[in-house]
C-alpha cells in the first residue's frame, strides 16, 4: 500500500509539473504531505520529515541566491560579453559550432564532479548566445545536462561513490572500465549535438529568425525597446574593470572547484567584493541586488518545496517501498536480465527515485537477485550506472537541475518534454555499446 500511495504520489507531482497548471511549489509542497496523511502519518511525524528534507538542500538554497547575485553581476558589468562575442565570430553564426561547443565546454566544467557547479559555469555565460542566435535554451539544457552526466561517471562524484559502497570496493577500480564509456558517449553526444543543432537551425529558418542581425546589438524588429535596454545595459557596464572582474569570477569559481570552503559562502564573498568594485554608491549595489533577487528567492523558493517532497518521501519510506516492490513483482524469468532492463529504463527510473534511493535501495536488491542467477555483482552495477546517469538532469529530484531552471529562466515541465525522449533514447544507446564492448 505504500508504494502504491507513493507511486500515485511522485506521478501526480510529475503530470502536474509537466502540465503547467499549477506552480512547482504547490504540486512539490501539498501533494507530499496528503500522500503522508494518507499513508498514517501524523502532523508531527510530517513536520520532522520536512525539517530533515529542508536540512538536506540548505545548503543549495544559499548557493542559489547568492550564485545569482554574483553572476547576475558579472553579467551586468559585461563579463561574459567578449566570451560570447569571440564564440560568435568563430562560430560565424554557425549553430552546429555552437552545439558541439556546449558539449566540450560542459564537460570541461563537469570535471570537478558538481552538476551545480557546472550549471553555474556554463548556463550564464551560454544562455546569451543561444539567445543571440535564436537558438532554443531547451537545447542548451539537454547539452549541458548530457555532457555533464556522461562526465559524472568519475570517481568523486556521487553515482560510482554510493555504488562502491554498497559493493564495499575501491571507487577508481570502480571506475576505471568505464573511461572508455565516458570517451566513446562524449563522442556520441557530439554527434547527437550536430543532429539536434541541423533540426535547430532548420527550425530557426523556418520561424525566419536566422538572418545577419543576429550578429548585431539592436534588433530592428524592435528598435526603440532594444534602444532603451541597451542604453540600461551599457549604463552598468564596467569594460576598465574587465580584467578585476575576470580574476574575481575565476577565483570565486577556483575556490568553488577546490571545495576548501562551502560554495554558499564562496558566493556570498564573491558578491560582497564584485558589489563595492564595480559600484561605489550603495544606492547602486541594492539596485543590482533588487534586480536579481526576485529569480533568485523564486528559484530558492522551489529549492526548498523540493527539500520538503525529498523529505516526506524517504523520511515516510516510500522511496524504499518502492525499490524493494518493483523487483519482487516481476516474474522469475526475467532475473537474469534484470539489471538489463533496469538500466533500459534507467532514464524514467529518475523520474521515480531519487539517487539515493537508486543506488542505496534498489540496486542492493537487483545486485542480491541477479548475482544468484550467476551475473557479476560490476556487471549489475555497470548497468544500472549507465542506464540511470544520463537521467540525472531530467529528474525533479536533481537540486542542481532546479538550479540550471533558475539560471535559465526554463520550466521544468518543458525541459522534461523537450529533454526526456532525446536522453533516453541516447542512455539506451549507450548501454547497448557498453554491452558490445564488454564492459556490461
Amino acid at each position: 500500500m505504500l508504494s502504491i500511495i507513493a507511486l500515485f504520489t511522485i506521478i501526480i507531482i510529475v503530470a502536474l509539473l509537466i502540465s503547467n497548471k499549477i506552480t512547482p511549489i504547490v504540486a512539490l509542497v501539498l501533494v507530499p504531505i496528503v500522500a503522508a496523511f494518507v499513508a498514517g502519518f501524523s502532523f508531527a511525524e510530517i513536520g520532522d520529515f520536512f525539517n530533515s528534507g529542508v536540512e538536506s538542500v540548505i545548503s543549495v538554497v544559499i548557493m542559489f541566491i547568492f550564485a545569482i547575485l554574483f553572476f547576475g553581476i558579472m553579467q551586468d558589468v559585461g563579463l561574459f560579453d567578449p566570451l560570447i562575442n569571440k564564440m560568435i565570430a568563430v562560430s560565424k553564426g554557425n549553430v552546429i559550432a555552437v552545439a558541439v561547443g556546449t558539449v566540450v565546454i560542459a564537460a570541461v566544467a563537469q570535471l570537478d564532479g558538481s552538476g551545480a557547479s557546472t550549471f553555474l559555469i556554463t548556463i550564464p555565460a551560454l544562455l546569451p548566445l543561444y539567445k543571440r542566435l535564436k537558438m532554443n535554451p531547451y537545447l542548451l539544457l539537454l547539452l549541458v545536462g548530457t555532457s555533464a552526466s556522461i562526465m559524472n561517471m568519475l570517481p568523486w562524484a556521487g553515482p560510482l561513490g554510493r555504488t562502491a559502497a554498497v559493493l564495499g570496493m575501491d571507487v577508481t577500480e570502480l571506475w576505471r572500465p568505464l573511461i572508455k564509456v565516458q570517451v566513446i558517449g562524449l563522442i556520441l553526444l557530439i554527434a547527437l549535438a550536430v543532429l539536434l543543432a541541423m533540426r535547430e537551425k532548420r527550425l530557426i529558418a523556418r520561424r525566419g529568425d536566422f538572418n545577419k542581425e543576429i550578429f548585431e546589438e539592436a534588433d530592428p524588429l524592435d528598435v526603440t525597446a532594444q534602444d532603451e535596454k541597451s542604453q540600461k545595459a551599457a549604463a552598468l557596464r564596467r569594460p576598465k574593470l574587465l580584467w578585476a572582474n575576470t580574476l574575481l569570477a575565476l577565483a570565486v569559481i577556483g575556490v568553488l572547484v577546490w571545495g576548501v570552503i562551502p560554495a554558499g559562502l564562496a558566493f556570498m564573498i564573491g558578491v560582497s567584493i564584485a558589489l563595492p568594485l564595480n559600484y561605489p554608491d550603495m544606492k547602486d549595489q541594492m539596485d543590482r541586488i533588487k534586480d536579481h533577487a526576485p529569480n533568485a528567492l523564486l528559484m530558492a523558493a522551489i529549492i526548498l518545496a523540493a527539500g520538503s517532497f525529498l523529505g516526506i518521501l524517504e523520511g515516510t519510506l516510500m522511496l524504499d517501498s518502492i525499490a524493494n516492490d518493483l523487483v519482487t513483482i516481476l516474474p522469475a524469468f526475467v532475473i537474469p536480465y534484470l539489471h538489463l532492463i533496469i538500466g533500459f529504463f534507467g532514464v524514467p527510473f529518475d523520474l521515480l527515485l531519487s539517487t539515493d534511493a537508486y543506488y542505496f535501495a534498489l540496486f542492493p536488491i537487483v545486485e542480491q537477485v541477479v548475482t544468484g542467477a550467476g551475473v557479476s555483482s560490476l556487471s549489475a552495477a555497470y548497468a544500472m550506472i549507465i542506464g540511470n546517469i544520463i537521467g540525472t538532469f531530467v529528474s525533479p529530484f536533481s537540486p542542481a537541475l532546479w538550479l540550471a531552471l533558475g539560471l535559465a529562466g526554463l520550466e521544468m515541465g518543458r525541459h522534461i518534454r523537450y529533454s526526456l525522449p532525446i536522453m533516453w533514447g541516447f542512455s539506451i544507446v549507450l548501454l547497448a555499446v557498453s554491452v558490445l564492448i564488454g564492459v556490461v
